[in-house]
């Protein structure tokens, strides 16, 4: 490698970051200011000067994406396969594993998921399920345990950080206990147990902590402002007394306070490493000046710090903000934005609706699928729930062959598949083969990644079987959430499973008090991360952010009044947005112009249904429908939606609810009057 190259494309403080000898050093980077390049920079240039071994080179994420981003930047820049990188969950796992085969001991087995335990332990709550009240209970030890409070300080950490537990702090506490007693029973280990283990490892033991330290002596951790205090403990375990640390960081992005995280460590670092050097990065490659300005304007309205960032895209349009009288308005309004936005050439993927709980998804996702645009939902299924990859992990465990030969012939399976997926040239394929194969290379890209996380496994733990690399799967992966789907589709994601990534238009949905800040963040902190949480939702616009909100929204039967987020406020205080073109006012060439255009796309549409056998019959069905359920006509089925039915002619259920945009549920419900109006017109073209 050459350390010179290595600097090429870099401004001036990412260049100080790189080349700074100061240990440790922390780096400030924000939003879009190249934070992974950087990194990835620092750690080929230490090692291309001699002042690393790429050999000896640990770097800690959050998730595998990132971490296997980081691994291919280091291996685009000539360090192979030297350097280490994972999550703290999954080094720790691999760090256990060692340990406990040098020792001649068998490795506790993994609990996946708390709930497992929490179920047979937990009361019935009035209106809610035992697996729900499982799942509040383990967010919450969950919580505890990150920020190392024990089931007998729970009741007073919990009133001092304003927790509001699903039932009492004294029962959380009871069933706290309990949990870890069932545990050792068991003899079974969770996540946050993985990182207490090898931190007390390190603590306890002199001469495996000197192994481990000699084995990892230059760290790299990204994302410091998300570190929990059990995460910052084993940090400083593999750290001992030596500051050979490099850590990257934004305050602005701390969100995750809710889940334990302490953004204490990167705020007051020269407390935990005196003589650390910080740098801070100024440049965003990401957003428009518009959009951070916006942003920032977001963060100071709510009376937290906004670092100056200087943008290198060109002036755009400022975010644009819209209120939609209902939240199936908006959904629908979003949709056609969506469409509106696409550029001739440029794929769905360019942009995103984003979304602050899981539970706004689902209206969103069916105003998409009604107008036919392809989309996904990040998070909506987890890697290892799907059917492909438990086959193959199964497989993986029932084979009597080392992990290395296991990945081999998985790899061959892969490469079969997508052999066969490129035998068919994809201009030969129709509607429903491409749907298929879309499917299908999916399913391939997903068991490629399997195959690679293997590989991953094996650098961490070369005596690992397939039996243990799959338990450190579920340590590294399953805590964390599966990928969405590939393919070229919209984006649809909570704010959280954003953070991390970009797109070039972006849409702000549900920006309503309530949602954002969301109603429980009453706490000052609570009410500052949601600021911040808002903040990294924004940052994530390339060009072309768009906010939108409901001033009504539907919960059940209910029709609640809604109001703008007041975090939007002094977006809205700001001088508006001229409506004159710099020539004059637009007028309309007749007084009657859009009466006229009204009439003409009437009688165009008339005639076009004319052209196809049934349509016009299925728009009288629709629009009679409509006007006994007192909705417009899009709300039962929009006009392309409707054409489809007409060329495809379906001639039962099951075929109709084959028809892009319809789906089974809707078949069932409409197919027998949909069908009876379809085949009860006129087959000939109305002369």
């Amino acid at each position: 490698m050459d350390a010179e190259a290595l600097l090429a494309g870099l401004d001036e403080e990412q260049r100080r970051a790189v080349t700074s000898d100061a240990q440790p050093l922390v780096i400030l980077a924000p939003a879009g200011s190249g934070k992974t390049r950087v990194l990835t920079r620092r750690i080929a240039h230490r090692v291309a000067t001699g002042a690393a071994d790429a050999r000896h080179v640990l770097a800690i994420t959050f998730t595998r994406k990132a971490a296997g981003e980081l691994v291919d930047r280091l291996r685009r820049l000539g360090l192979r396969d030297e350097a280490t990188a994972g999550t703290f969950h999954g080094v720790a796992w691999g760090i256990l594993r060692t340990r406990y085969s040098e020792q001649r001991r068998d490795a506790p087995a993994l609990l996946d998921r708390k709930t497992r335990v929490l179920r047979d332990l937990v009361p019935t709550a009035p209106g809610r399920t035992s697996a729900q009240v499982a799942g509040e209970v383990a967010g919450e030890i969950e919580w505890a345990k990150a920020r190392m409070v024990t089931p007998d300080t729970y009741v007073a950490a919990a009133k001092a950080a304003g927790r509001r537990p699903p039932l009492n702090a004294e029962r959380v506490a009871e069933l706290y206990a309990a949990y870890e007693r069932e545990k050792q029973r068991r003899r079974v280990v969770d996540f946050e147990d993985l990182l207490a283990l090898c931190a007390r490892a390190l603590e306890d033991d002199e001469r495996f902590a000197a192994a481990q330290r000699w084995r990892f002596r230059h760290l790299f951790v990204d994302e410091l402002q998300d570190v929990n205090p059990l995460q910052f403990r084993l940090l400083e375990a593999w750290r001992g007394d030596r500051y050979d640390v490099t850590a990257v960081g934004d305050p602005q992005q701390a969100i995750y306070g809710w889940n334990g995280a302490d953004p204490a460590f990167l705020l007051d670092v020269h407390r935990w490493w005196p003589p650390a050097q910080v740098i801070q990065l100024v440049t965003s490659y990401r957003s428009s000046p518009e959009i951070l300005d916006a942003a920032a304007s977001v963060l100071r309205g709510a009376r937290q710090p906004a670092q100056e960032v200087r943008a290198v895209r060109p002036t755009g349009e400022p975010p644009s903000m819209t209120a939609h009288p209902t939240d199936e308005a908006e959904a629908k309004a979003i949709a056609r934005a969506v469409r509106l936005a696409r550029i001739p050439g440029r794929p769905w993927a360019d942009q995103a609706i984003l979304v602050r709980t899981h539970a706004q998804t689902l209206l969103l996702a069916e105003a998409l699928r009604q107008a036919g645009i392809p989309h996904r939902v990040r998070g909506g299924a987890a890697l290892l729930e799907r059917p492909e990859v438990r086959r193959a992990l199964h497989e993986l465990r029932a084979a009597d062959v080392p992990l290395a030969t296991a990945l081999a012939d998985l790899d061959g399976q892969i490469d079969a598949r997508l052999d066969a997926l490129r035998a068919v040239p994809e201009d030969e394929l129709d509607e429903r083969a491409a749907s298929e194969a879309a499917v299908e290379a999916e399913v391939v890209a997903i068991l490629g990644a399997v195959a690679q996380m293997g590989r991953d496994y094996l650098r961490l733990d070369p005596l690992g079987t397939p039996d243990t690399f799959v338990r450190w799967l579920h340590a590294t992966v399953q805590s964390e959430g599966g990928p969405a789907a590939g393919g070229d589709a919209v984006d649809i994601a909570t704010f959280h499973a954003a953070k991390g990534l970009e797109w070039a238009i972006v849409h702000l949905a549900g920006l309503e008090d309530g949602y954002v800040p969301i109603a429980h963040a009453r706490t000052p902190a609570a009410k500052a991360e949601e600021a911040r949480l808002l903040y990294v939702a924004m940052t994530r616009a390339q060009r072309s952010l768009h906010l939108t909100w409901a001033e009504a929204r539907t919960f059940g039967s209910k029709v609640v009044e809604r109001r703008r987020s007041p975090l939007l406020d002094p977006l809205v205080s700001r001088p508006p947005r001229p409506t004159v073109e710099p020539g004059g006012p637009l007028t309309p060439p007749t007084p009657a112009f859009a009466e006229e255009v009204a009439a003409q796309r009437a009688a165009l549409a008339t005639r076009q249904r004319a052209a196809v056998p049934g349509l016009q019959a299925l728009h009288d069905w629709r629009d009679a429908a409509a006007r006994a359920a007192r909705v417009p006509p899009d709300a039962v089925l929009t006009d392309h939606v409707l054409a489809r039915i007409a060329s495809a002619r379906p001639t039962s259920v099951e075929e109709l609810a084959d028809v892009r945009g319809v789906g089974t549920i809707l078949a069932h419900r409409l197919g027998d009057e949909i069908l009876r109006a379809l085949h009860e017109a006129p087959t000939a073209p109305t002369p």
